[in-house]
């Protein structure tokens, strides 16, 4: 006769699922917005577009923006442009360092033009108080 292995049997089921509580997350959001003024000129006008390069620009405090000096359009943020205090459809503007480019045919020397950008990449978030997670309880059969 042949000899046979004898395994063993165990089977186990989960009692109790663990248990998550408490938990604290902190999340700091500190928004950098500047915004920026300029006048269309004739100059800026041409054709279905106006140009605004960055040097006729004046900052928040009205200082003079140097040329290639405007911000670029942040990855987590977003800008706003108000043209004669209307603010514009996002796919009317385009914004380079060097310049705010719009595209319109109706432009209009002596015309206020606001742009404004926000940028929210200085964010961070920090588990200031751990999770609990309970252990699993497991009830073994043999």
């Amino acid at each position: 006769m042949a000899a046979s292995l004898i395994k063993l049997f165990i089977t186990a089921a989960l009692a109790n699922a663990p248990v998550a509580s408490g938990g604290v997350v902190t999340t700091t959001v500190d928004p950098a917005v500047t915004r920026f003024n300029a006048v269309i000129t004739g100059g800026m006008i041409g054709g279905a577009v106006t140009t605004i390069p960055a040097d006729d620009f004046l900052d928040d405090n009205g200082n003079p923006v140097d040329a290639n000096s405007l911000p670029a359009v942040p990855t987590d943020g977003y800008i706003n442009v108000y043209v004669n205090g209307v603010l514009q459809q996002e796919g009317l503007s385009t914004l380079t360092t060097a310049s705010l480019v719009l595209a319109t045919i109706l432009a209009t020397a002596g015309t206020p033009v606001v742009l404004e950008v926000a940028d929210f990449s200085n964010t961070d978030s920090t588990i200031t108080t751990p999770q609990t997670i309970s252990a699993p309880a497991i009830d073994v059969t043999t």
